[in-house]
């Protein structure tokens, strides 16, 4: 039985979101994140966190991730 979940190889059928803080690079957890809402969306995310100087790591900001909303989509 595999039980890693893999961006793009696996259809989520229980949540429509996600909270979570950000993970460090190459992570179990940030490839949990990426198999929901996709490598380049979750770059995306990273990119916006950077920008606003968000904290990283167990003790920084956490992140709503909706698989329907965009950056683009915020007012």
């Amino acid at each position: 039985m595999n039980l890693f979940i893999y961006p793009g190889g696996y259809d989520w059928k229980v949540i429509d979101g996600l909270i979570t803080n950000f993970h460090l690079p190459r992570s179990s957890l940030l490839m949990l994140v990426s198999a929901l809402v996709g490598r380049e969306r979750l770059m995306e995310l990273y990119r916006e966190a950077i920008a606003q100087d968000y904290r990283f790591y167990s003790f920084g900001d956490a992140m709503l991730i909706l698989p329907e909303v965009t950056a683009g989509d915020r007012k």
